[in-house]
């Protein structure tokens, strides 16, 4: 039983809970409270950490050592002595060669977009019908995913040399005129990139746009058909907006990744070929002007260049096109 003992004044001191020998004592609803916030907090602590320790110091910690290391001429061994202040930075955005593989990174994630997008559209809208081996195309598609990057580039080079399978098949068939010399020449080279990460990405795309068809309810469909629309129409007016936070999503992995490209263009084209085919990118350049010319310092001061234009681009794409989507997930006071 609960009694309220009134004080002096006219005020309850608060609810008391009796004892067997009637005497009272205050029930700890506050004391509940505290203890139940430091549970909650330990429980977070607990659940998080990991994860931010890992965090921390695979990612921040390299950040800022190389912004360190970026301040010295360095050699990659002992504690770096030769300061040499921004110096690394300027020659950076000085020199031509870098300057080619930023543009060679542009052409990249814009051909990325244009190329990738349509394809894996269509492939998905066609997919996401009822069709007989609608299970073994899907996964036709998305084996070249899976592939490791050094196999995809080590056959696509031998495919694709100028005594390569391609010519070779080319000129059995009667098509010799179209043999060209696929990997270094400038007017070709940089298409042919593309169309091998186009192969070998555009399964991703595929997979993660029928995951968002599959949110999309059918009776919209259903409704938009028995009222006479056509199958176009309905793809236009009613899917295509209705992916587009799953479009968003694909299109800010794809930017990203195409600016970090290195792996199959330095496999195929190696440190020397790419920048006169004009395939390199900053990371390949990374690679050659930092560790296999011996000088790190350099090449952490590039590091961190190719982080700041990726961390740019990613908070410009967040704050412009991915904010719609994260205002519609907030709900309460921060909608």
């Amino acid at each position: 039983m609960t009694v309220r003992e009134q004080l002096p004044t006219g005020r309850s001191s608060g609810p008391r809970s009796t004892t067997g020998g009637g005497v009272t004592s205050p029930l700890p609803v506050a004391r509940r409270r505290s203890t139940g916030s430091w549970r909650s907090r330990l429980e977070i602590a607990v659940l998080t950490g990991p994860a931010l320790a890992v965090f921390l110091l695979f990612v921040i910690f390299p950040v800022l050592a190389a912004a360190y290391y970026g301040f010295y001429r360095w050699a990659g061994y002992g504690v770096p002595t030769q300061f040499v202040g921004l110096q690394n930075y300027v020659t950076i955005v000085q020199d031509p060669t870098f300057l080619a593989a930023l543009g060679h990174n542009t052409v990249i994630v814009v051909l990325s977009l244009v190329l990738q997008g349509p394809i894996a559209v269509l492939l998905a809208l066609l997919l996401n019908r009822k069709m007989r081996g609608q299970t073994l195309i899907r996964v036709l598609i998305f084996i070249p995913y899976v592939i490791s990057e050094v196999v995809v580039g080590t056959g696509w080079s031998l495919i694709l040399q100028t005594s390569g399978a391609l010519n070779s098949a080319l000129q059995a068939v009667g098509l010799g005129a179209l043999k060209v010399d696929w990997l270094a020449n400038p007017d070709v080279a940089i298409w042919t990139l593309m169309g091998i990460i186009t192969w070998k990405y555009v399964g991703f795309a595929v997979i993660l746009f029928l995951a968002g068809l599959q949110g999309i309810p059918e009776e919209l469909t259903e409704a938009a058909s028995i009222d006479g629309a056509t199958f176009w129409q309905i793809q236009r007016r009613i899917t295509l907006p209705l992916l587009g936070p799953t479009l968003r999503i694909w299109a800010f992995l794809s930017v990203i990744g195409a600016l970090q490209l290195f792996d199959l263009v330095y496999i195929i084209w190696g440190q020397y070929v790419a920048s006169t085919a004009g395939t390199s990118t900053m990371a390949t350049y990374l690679v050659v002007n930092g560790r296999n010319a011996g000088s790190y310092g350099y090449g952490n001061a590039v590091a961190v260049v190719l982080f700041v234009i990726s961390l740019i681009v990613a908070l410009v794409y967040q704050r412009f096109v991915l904010r719609r989507d994260t205002e519609g997930a907030l709900t309460g006071k921060g909608r």
